[in-house]
C-alpha cells in the first residue's frame, strides 16, 4: 500500500500521540471490523457450506452486529465474493514471501501452490463456486471473480517455477500443475490423503524440473 495521509497534523515540538496510527480511530475501526468480517465469512463457507453462511452467522463470528456487517457489505453476494477475493490475495502474497523463485526452489513452489488448494480458501471458494452454479444473482460475479484469482494464480506459478511460457508446451504444463493442485484440494475434502500427496508433489517437481529445465 502506499503512503498515507496522517489523521493529524504534527506539531513542532510535540511529540506525536503513542499509538496514533495513519487513520483515525474511527477509520481504524471501520478498517478492523471489515477484516473481521472477511476473515468470518470464509472460515463460515469453509465450515457450513454456502446454506449455512448467512450474513447473521458470518457476524456473529465476527463479533459484531447484522447492521454493522451490512453497513459494510450490502448484499450477502457483496460479502462473500469479497471475502474469498481478499484471502485469496493475502495468500498469494504470502506465498510469493515464503517461497523463492526460480529452478532450484521447484519443489518448495509445487508445495505452496498445492497448500493454497488443498486449506480453508479453497474449501470456501469451491462451496461458492456450487452455489454459483444454481444462483443466478451470484454466478456472473463468481465467474469474474474466479478468472481474475485463476490469472494471477497462473502468473505467481510462472513467476515461482521459473517457467519460459514462450517455449511450446510450458504454458500448457503449468496450467496442468495448477489443475493437479485443483484435484488434490477436491480429493482431501473426503480424506486426509496426506501421505498420496506428498508423493504426488514430488513427482511432479520431478516433472517440472524435466520440461521446464
Amino acid at each position: 500500500m502506499g503512503a498515507l495521509a496522517r489523521s493529524e497534523r504534527e506539531v513542532p515540538g510535540r511529540p506525536a500521540q503513542a499509538g496514533a496510527g495513519p487513520f483515525g480511530p474511527k477509520q481504524e475501526r471501520s478498517r478492523a471490523t471489515r477484516q473481521r468480517l472477511l476473515e468470518a465469512a470464509v472460515d463460515c463457507l469453509a465450515a457450513y457450506g454456502w446454506a449455512g453462511s448467512t450474513v447473521s452467522a458470518v457476524a456473529e463470528r465476527a463479533g459484531v452486529s447484522r447492521g454493522a456487517a451490512q453497513h459494510h457489505f450490502p448484499t450477502r453476494e457483496d460479502l462473500f465474493t469479497a471475502a474469498v477475493e481478499h484471502v485469496a490475495e493475502e495468500r498469494s502474497a504470502a506465498l510469493r514471501a515464503l517461497v523463492p523463485a526460480g529452478p532450484g526452489h521447484r519443489r518448495a513452489a509445487v508445495e505452496g501452490i498445492v497448500d493454497l488448494c488443498t486449506g480453508p480458501l479453497f474449501r470456501a471458494a469451491l462451496h461458492l463456486w456450487v452455489a454459483a452454479s444454481d444462483e443466478e444473482r451470484l454466478r456472473p460475479r463468481v465467474t469474474e471473480l474466479e478468472a481474475r484469482i485463476g490469472r494471477e494464480t497462473h502468473r505467481i506459478a510462472v513467476e515461482l517455477l521459473g517457467a519460459d511460457e514462450s517455449v511450446p508446451g510450458v504454458r500448457e504444463t503449468v496450467q496442468g500443475l495448477l489443475d493437479m493442485a485443483r484435484g488434490l484440494g477436491l480429493a482431501t475434502l473426503l480424506t486426509d490423503d496426506r501421505r498420496r500427496r506428498e508423493r504426488v508433489v514430488a513427482e511432479w517437481a520431478r516433472i517440472l524440473d524435466t520440461t521446464l529445465g
